[in-house]
């Protein structure tokens, strides 16, 4: 062909194209959930060896394992469910990746085109029911489509604002046969991801930065999404301005540095909230102002002008008005304020901040007994930056308040949605994707609940991951909020069998406990390792025969006392200066 080079393309079916657009992708793990509407891409699965399909046993928990694989390797995590239920187990899993901007791509089967709109058996409108919480959804309606389609999910999910893409694949596209051609470029008419900094704005900030005498650095999720850590400590060694960060945020910054403060919020401690009722220039970076972090609205930082960097244009005076926006993704924004800033005397604004925090420490020290944070020190203590996912409640709270993070990839837990149910699997899939480091989940009694068939998952693939249950025979954060807000009537917060029962330092030392369900025995059942403890010196045989077990997961139930609560606290609507911080029994 007059000397010119090229290759004959080959006839393929869509089924088989999806296997090869996920070897394209350098996908190496695949969460999966079978049934009839993907059975033709499971068969094509099945005949290949590069990507690993890993088989839990529901699909919400399917969703957060990639999920987790995604927050804790820096990856796209990839998942894919049949039709129908299949796709609707998968909304809580895509609401949760969304709310807190993780790449995932979402693969559901569908029902014959022709046969949608028609109540086929197991026919939903995946693409609108997720539509509002997906970045992006589609259906594939034409076989010469797909690779494009595939290739824009995979270049959506993780560029930008990164968040989960879903693609819906009818069965008969599914069985067409059409080009192996993959693309090897992405061109969106509409959407354009903002790659660069705009230098005025970040010389403006500079120049307000400047003439600040009580500056603080407030830093989100975005830090570590972006993977400025490295740069953010910079910045903040330069300056020797102050840190606090969101729920999301911590490991933004090492949390032992000396000019971390703490987190912020309606569960801040006290020194951080103040800094932000007192500062006068904010440097936001990487958040979005949400009503965990604000408290009442009206109130919040209203002394300070503030700058608001953020990658979605979306996110900046959405819920806060700003000073100096600046819209960029925070590696490129940091890196601009390296250049530009220049550091100035803050006077004795920092030592008055960390007089604060060493006179009011958010700790539990005065607790009878076992407490989560001398569990959560343990982990502190003997691990080398491991990777922690928690589930959402009082056991989440903990966590962000005692857990010594180095940087990012070390913390997964759902910020912006609050799921239940997140923190094992989200282990599970940590653990795949990340092999060589160990892996933790600290789960409250009622949240692990939500999953708990996963034990089958971690068991099934060997995965040494450690499953805390911090068990105080209650929904624990709401049962707090019914403690000092509604005179202790604890409805429907109650997992004991006895529903009057509190749960007791004498109860638990006379083994009075009636455990519902014994967690030991579960974990028993599944062919994993369970541990039982009640008391600080038990700790460390625990972790230590945890440590040793390396055929599955090893559950340690930590008994703590029923009125323990996450203190300080914000009452709703009140304003970040209004914390409890002592104790209401």
């Amino acid at each position: 062909m007059c000397g010119l080079l090229y290759r004959r393309m080959a006839m393929i079916s869509g089924a088989a194209y999806v296997v090869k657009a996920l070897q394209e992708e350098n996908v190496e793990i695949l969460f999966n959930y079978p049934g009839a509407a993907t059975i033709d891409i499971m068969d094509e699965l099945y005949k290949q060896d590069q990507v690993k399909v890993i088989l839990p046993r529901h699909e919400q928990a399917l969703a957060h394992a990639a999920d987790g694989y995604a927050r804790s390797t820096g990856k796209v995590g990839v998942c894919m469910v049949t039709s129908g239920p299949g796709a609707t187990n998968l909304v809580t899993g895509i609401a949760t990746a969304y709310s807190d901007s993780v790449p995932m791509v979402c693969i559901t089967g569908q029902v014959d085109l022709s046969l949608m709109g028609n109540d086929a058996f197991q026919e939903v409108d995946t693409v609108g029911i997720v539509r509002n919480v997906s970045k992006y959804a589609v259906t594939v309606r034409d076989r010469k489509d797909l690779g494009r389609i595939l290739k824009e999910a995979f270049y959506i999910a993780r560029t930008g604002r990164p968040g989960p893409v879903l693609v819906d694949i009818p069965k008969n596209i599914q069985k067409a046969m059409g080009s192996d051609v993959y693309p090897d470029e992405v061109n969106i008419r509409g959407y354009k991801p903002n790659t660069t900094v705009h230098i005025g704005q970040v010389k403006k900030a500079c120049s307000v930065i400047a003439k600040a005498k009580r500056p603080l650095f407030l830093l989100g999720g975005g830090i570590s999404i972006s993977g400025a850590n490295e740069l953010m400590t910079q910045l903040v060694d330069k300056t020797g301005i102050p840190i606090v960060t969101t729920l999301m945020g911590k490991g933004a910054i090492n949390s032992r540095h000396p000019l971390y403060l703490g987190n912020v919020g309606i569960h801040g401690g006290y020194a951080p909230n103040v800094a932000i009722t007192d500062c006068d220039v904010m440097i936001s970076i990487g958040t979005r102002f949400n009503d965990r972090i604000t408290g009442k609205l009206s109130t919040f930082a209203q002394n300070c002008k503030i700058v608001h960097i953020d990658v979605d244009a979306a996110s900046i005076s959405k819920n806060i008005k700003v000073d100096i926006p600046i819209v960029a993704d925070a590696k490129l924004a940091i890196e601009a304020l390296l250049e530009y800033i220049e550091p100035h005397d803050l006077g004795d604004w920092t030592a008055q901040l960390q007089q604060l925090k060493e006179e009011r420490p958010v700790t539990q020290a005065g607790e009878e007994g076992l407490t989560p944070q001398n569990i959560i020190d343990y982990i502190n203590n003997h691990y080398d930056r491991p990777v922690v996912a928690t589930d959402v409640g009082q056991n989440q709270l903990w966590t962000t308040q005692f857990l010594e993070i180095e940087g990012n990839h070390q913390l997964l837990t759902s910020g912006g949605l609050g799921t239940m149910g997140y923190g094992f699997p989200a282990a599970i899939g940590a653990q795949l994707g990340n092999p060589t480091k160990r892996v933790f989940a600290i789960c409250g009694d009622g949240g692990v609940q939500m999953n708990i068939q996963e034990f089958a998952t971690a068991m099934h693939y060997h995965l040494p991951v450690t499953l805390v249950v911090i068990n105080n025979g209650y929904l624990g954060n709401v049962r707090q909020w019914q403690q000092l807000f509604y005179d202790k009537r604890y409805a429907c917060t109650n997992l004991l069998m006895d529903e009057s029962a509190i749960v007791t330092r004498d109860m638990i030392d006379n083994d009075e406990f009636e455990y519902v369900p014994d967690f030991v025995k579960l974990a028993e059942a599944y062919g994993a390792q369970g541990i039982r403890v009640t008391k600080v010196e038990e700790l460390e045989a625990a972790f230590t025969k945890a440590d040793a077990f390396k055929k599955g997961p090893t559950l340690i139930e930590c008994i703590v006392p029923t009125e323990l609560n996450v203190l300080p606290m914000v009452p709703a609507g009140k304003s970040l200066s209004d914390m409890l911080l002592k104790d209401k029994k």
